[in-house]
């Protein structure tokens, strides 16, 4: 490995990643421990390979603990890819269902602007809102700025 060894630094500059991250990244388990030369870490090819594919995954979305188990079901072979469909088709119904939420946080704040666009002389309708005692009924927000911040 002597030939090939990659200090931290670089390894950060090939894959794009943090020298932090790769440090925490080590700490929880997600890159082995590095031999070290004196001092310093001392990295090879196939850590460059498994830190792309963990940052890939992060971009993607998954949470450390669903990465932990991709980069388990990656030595497998095709008896493995039906649970990394699964994984992914979970992952792919969550990133949905924040789509929905943030599609409604959208509308709630651009009526919210409307309204303020509209004038009104007795205050700030998004403040009046945000300040809106929740009765249970998610309307009671709703009436105040006509938007749905109150779901």
């Amino acid at each position: 490995m002597a030939d090939t060894a990659i200090p931290i630094g670089e390894l950060s500059r090939r894959t794009g990643c943090n020298i932090e991250t790769i440090r925490y990244y080590e700490r929880i388990g997600l890159l082995p421990a590095p031999p070290r030369r004196g001092r310093y870490r001392s990295y090879g090819a196939e850590d460059v390979g498994r830190l792309g594919f963990v940052r890939r995954a992060r971009e993607l979305g998954f949470t450390l603990d669903e990465v932990r188990a991709l980069l388990g079901l990656a030595v497998g072979g095709e008896a493995s890819c039906a649970e990394v469909r699964d994984l992914a088709a979970a992952h792919l119904k969550n990133v949905r269902a924040r789509i929905a939420d943030l599609r409604r946080m959208e509308r709630a704040l651009a009526e919210s602007v409307r309204a303020c666009d509209a004038g009104h002389d007795a205050g700030c309708p998004l403040i009046q809102a945000l300040s809106a005692e929740r009765s249970g009924d998610p309307r009671a927000s709703r009436a105040r700025v006509g938007s749905p911040l109150g779901r």
